[in-house]
């Protein structure tokens, strides 16, 4: 079964606004102890958890690689791993932009389960896989994060 997630809004999220609310990630994350590392789900993931990384004062950084989106339509069935992580996620924080049906999320616990999973914008379908959130968004909103978006004409 293949999920059209084509939304009827688009909102488009600058790099001032994308900033602003990863430091509020980062200052909820603080509340939450140590961690020991970050993975950031690539790519949506990366930029958060690099902001997070700096704020942090951590170095040790990983990635996991899933596909779970083909441009606005989620994947049939599970999500694709296409570079994992070791260990169970002990002492682990996993960072992703966004949290929208909670498939990536739900599919990295079976592999990661004792990680803290933290995303800066959760939508209700998927909220209850994030442990740390920042930003309630409508199901029916598509966000078009700056690294997505084409760049205005004459900015070079």
């Amino acid at each position: 079964m293949v999920q059209d997630f084509t939304a009827s809004v688009t909102v488009k999220i600058t790099w001032e606004t994308l900033h602003r609310d990863t430091l509020e990630l980062v200052r909820r994350l603080k509340q939450g102890g140590r961690y020991r590392g970050i993975i950031a789900v690539a790519r949506g993931g990366m930029v958060p958890a690099a902001i997070v990384a700096r704020e942090l004062d951590m170095r040790l950084v990983d990635t996991v690689c899933i596909v779970s989106y083909d441009d606005r339509v989620q994947q049939d069935g599970e999500p694709t791993v296409l570079k994992p992580v070791e260990g169970d996620g002990e002492g682990w924080l996993v960072i992703d932009d966004l949290v929208d049906s909670g498939a990536t999320f739900r599919h990295l616990r079976k592999m990661l389960p004792k990680a803290h999973y933290a995303t800066v914008y959760a939508k209700p379908r998927g909220r209850d896989a994030a442990d740390t959130t920042v930003v309630s968004v409508e199901q029916d909103l598509w966000l078009v994060f700056p690294w997505d978006d084409e760049p205005e004409a004459g900015r070079e």
